[in-house]
């Protein structure tokens, strides 16, 4: 059996019989569990969990916690976003502290100027958001991207390679852009698109993206049929375990379902509703 079968089918056999991965044989073995250790978990959230994503519209006066405005990755992906937007993203990420703004491609050097000598981080996407473009084209969006400013890249996975088993052209896609973000000391995030991979399939793109020397694994782009759940973030951290960051992205609407998806693993999570999530009010249905 190869090293990808191997991983899957204990994996499988984990999320079969444990219906939390923080258990076993019905005890809680996660010291920072939201299920068994509410106050572990608020810990998390003020010094644990690295990012939390969010899009422009923070109201004055919200009473942002520092702290947790620093977890923030402020984001504008719509196709249809202006660059009045744009610039209102940033000025508010400046304001609030946010770790970084996360934005398509053509903005990076405008936000690279904006931002310059603030602690904020540039992000952006690469082979957004379908994944299926060439090797060759996700390189060269990201060396441009690199250049122009961005710290941070969010490369969409090639589904349709996964599923045809392509396994050596997959973890070759991921390994070239990951060099190009690595070549100054930029960060790799792997979007896997979760819902429309069937649990292995995940579990193959996770063993991928560890091979490939990708920096995080992630949930979704937000612009699919379904967002991040439970299962998949439990799934995707048992495979990575600490090698690897885990994001959850897309539906995440409500300070319940972030600490739910914490409690299943994730380092970092992504919605259109922080400040929401953080005051602990209810959210509107959105995407990123």
């Amino acid at each position: 059996m190869s090293t990808i079968d191997s991983l899957v089918q204990t994996a499988l056999q984990r999320s079969a019989t444990n219906s939390h991965l923080c258990c076993k044989d019905g005890v809680c073995n996660n010291y920072l569990c939201v299920v068994h250790n509410k106050e572990g978990v608020r810990n998390i959230v003020k010094s644990g969990a690295s990012r939390i994503s969010a899009s422009i519209g923070v109201e004055e006066g919200g009473g942002v916690d520092n702290d947790i405005a620093r977890m923030i990755d402020h984001t504008l992906l719509k196709p249809e976003g202006t660059i009045s937007e744009i610039e209102k993203l940033c000025a508010e990420a400046k304001k609030y502290s946010f770790a970084s703004v996360c934005i398509n491609p053509s903005y990076v050097a405008l936000c690279a100027k904006l931002l310059k000598d603030t602690p904020v981080k540039v992000c952006t996407v690469i082979g957004f958001p379908l994944g299926a473009t060439s090797t060759q084209s996700k390189v060269a969006e990201a060396m441009q991207a690199v250049d122009d400013g961005a710290q941070e890249l969010d490369m969409v996975l090639n589904v349709g390679r996964l599923k045809s088993k392509d396994y050596a052209y997959v973890e070759n896609d991921i390994f070239s852009v990951a060099k190009t973000a690595h070549r100054k000391r930029g960060m790799l995030k792997v979007i896997l698109e979760t819902c429309l991979l069937t649990d292995e399939e995940k579990l193959i793109a996770c063993v991928l993206c560890k091979k490939a020397n990708a920096d995080f694994v992630k949930t979704s782009t937000g612009f699919s049929k379904g967002g991040a759940t439970a299962g998949d973030i439990a799934l995707m951290r048992y495979v990575v375990g600490s090698a690897l960051g885990v994001k959850a992205s897309g539906g995440v609407r409500t300070q319940e379902d972030a600490l739910t998806m914490i409690e299943s693993g994730a380092d970092r999570i992504g919605a259109s509703a922080s400040v929401k999530i953080v005051l602990g009010e209810k959210s509107e249905k959105g995407t990123y």
